[in-house]
């Protein structure tokens, strides 16, 4: 798997005429060799020639972490009084256009372009972005996995199982969390939790506002999966749930416009269609209802090893659709001081059409907790 990935990206380096890419922290590493780097002020780096072995720097108090593929990449330690700088320098060699990892760390960035003053730098997502972004089978199967774990979640908000009336905000996100780990995840990546008036703000930070009856209580939330590969995959599921007493009617009449759009962008997901098409979908029928300027954010995000990668469901975005895209389906509805609502399954796109991966209940379920 490792071996054939490294040969895209060789052969995708090899079109775009780059020279060398060169790998440091961030979703690309663990994808392309099954090593994810700690954010260090030691630098770990992927030096990858188009044209000959690869090599994998590394702290030397790291390399225990590292699990060797002599088949995909060479390992060279470096010890605390060597310059790893001058190490990835010399396996650059003569390179002119390099790219390098978009999260790579400024002082890395820049002490290699004075290392290197010949080089031209881009960065490594306009070679590993496209191939990332087509899941292969194992991949989808990662990600349904991943989706069947945060199903299993709403499940239990959904039937009454987690407490919400007089719960704290935060203490309902900390319970989401402890159940993102319980079902399997290696990490929490997020746990929204937005009541009543705050949900109208999409990326509420949780607090020690108390949920009250009648109350719409907005949940994302969603974690990384570990696979055997060594890169995990990402989970992503929004709910919106009543507490206790059913909700308003101008909840109710909103979530009824909601509903429908999401399940017509889920349906659009075809291959060939463009994203943006996919995006006009959700967001037709919620400008047809007189709410569209109440729907601020693009309709979706790609999904796998980062939880926003791509491809993006925007409008502009004009990239066709194909078999192996992931992504997420999430239109929403915000009306500031009153209420916010969203609702978000992930997606694949197939050969057959859409198929999305999260099964749990899309109304909105008033819960008696």
């Amino acid at each position: 798997m490792h071996a054939e990935r490294l040969a895209r990206v060789r052969a995708a380096m090899d079109e775009q005429g780059v020279d060398v890419c060169l790998l440091s922290v961030g979703p690309d590493l663990p994808w392309l060799i099954g090593y994810e780097a700690m954010p260090l002020e030691r630098l770990t780096m992927l030096v990858v020639p188009r044209d000959g072995d690869a090599t994998l720097v590394v702290p030397r108090l790291e390399q225990p972490r590292v699990v060797e593929r002599p088949d995909v990449f060479h390992v060279r330690p470096w010890g605390e009084t060597e310059d790893p700088i001058a190490l990835v320098a010399d396996l650059v060699g003569p390179a002119t256009n390099a790219v390098i990892g978009d999260r790579t760390w400024a002082q890395f960035v820049l002490a290699l372009q004075q290392a290197l003053p010949s080089a031209r730098f881009g960065a490594a997502s306009r070679v590993t972005g496209p191939l990332r972004a087509i899941k292969d089978a194992a991949e989808i199967e990662a990600l349904r996995t991943a989706a069947a774990a945060v199903d299993r979640i709403a499940l239990a908000l959904q039937s009454g199982e987690i407490p919400l009336v007089g719960r704290t905000e935060a203490e309902l996100s900390a319970e989401l969390g402890r159940r993102i780990l319980a079902e399997g995840h290696q990490r929490v990546n997020f746990a929204i939790v937005a009541a009543g008036p705050n949900a109208a703000s999409p990326h509420h930070e949780p607090g020690d506002r108390r949920i009250g009856r009648g109350e719409v209580v907005l949940c994302d939330f969603g974690g990384t999966f570990p696979t055997e590969s060594g890169a995990g995959y990402c989970s992503d599921i929004t709910r919106c749930v009543v507490a206790g007493d059913a909700p308003p009617a101008d909840v109710a009449e909103a979530y009824a416009v909601l509903q429908p759009a999401q399940a017509a962008a889920v349906a659009a997901g075809s291959p060939g269609t463009p994203c943006e098409d996919v995006d006009a979908a959700a967001r037709g029928v919620i400008e047809a209802a007189g709410l569209g300027a109440h729907f601020i954010h693009r309709t979706g995000h790609g999904i796998g090893v980062e939880e926003h990668e791509d491809p993006y469901i925007v409008t502009g975005n004009t990239t066709a659709l194909a078999a192996g895209h992931a992504y997420s389906v999430e239109p929403g509805i915000y009306l500031p001081g009153r209420f916010g609502l969203r609702l978000e399954d992930i997606v694949v796109t197939t050969s057959d059409g859409p198929e999305p991966l999260n099964r749990a209940d899309h109304d909105l379920v008033v819960v008696d907790a």
